[in-house]
């Protein structure tokens, strides 16, 4: 009977052992839930955050792509922009030598009629001088005529004579 008395307390002693094993083993399993738990909250966290960033990341590619869009704008308008602005040195160039040519043109344009001035005052002169010629070659064709008349009818009473 000690022997079975042995057993027994050999079975006690080993029940109590896997006893203790059993509430280790089932405390380790609830850590283990409870790890697991928090794992599958923060992957559900970290889920919702990989969304929020999936959509902040198509966000900002839209934003990318607009600023790509912009900057090829911002190319091309800065492209036109130079190019008006040579076109604009370009006419500011020719506005300059049109200006010069202006001022030589017009300088000329005042020699011009200051010398058209000068010719008019001595076509004015010759033509005061044309006039006051022609009376006196109407007056000396009027003395001529009237000395010839004269020498006429001299010639004529010496013929009667």
């Amino acid at each position: 009977m000690d022997r079975i008395k042995e057993k027994i307390a050999t079975y006690k002693a080993e029940a109590e052992s896997w006893q203790d094993k059993y509430d280790e083993l089932n405390n380790k399993l609830k850590e283990l839930e409870q790890d697991n738990t928090e794992k599958e909250n923060s992957i559900k966290s970290l889920n919702a955050k990989n969304q929020q960033l999936d959509t902040q990341v198509e966000k900002l590619e839209g934003e990318l792509v607009e600023l790509k869009q912009s900057l090829k704008d911002s190319t091309t308008l800065q492209a036109h922009n130079e190019s008006f602005n040579r076109k604009n040195e370009e006419l500011e160039t020719n506005l300059d030598e049109t200006d010069t040519k202006l001022k030589e043109t017009q300088e000329i344009l005042r020699e011009t009629d200051l010398n058209a001035e000068k010719l008019q005052r001595k076509v004015m002169a010759l033509e005061q001088e044309h006039d006051l010629t022609e009376q006196k070659n109407e007056e000396l064709t009027i003395k001529y005529n009237a000395a010839k008349k004269e020498l006429d009818e001299i010639a004529a009473s010496l013929e009667n004579l």
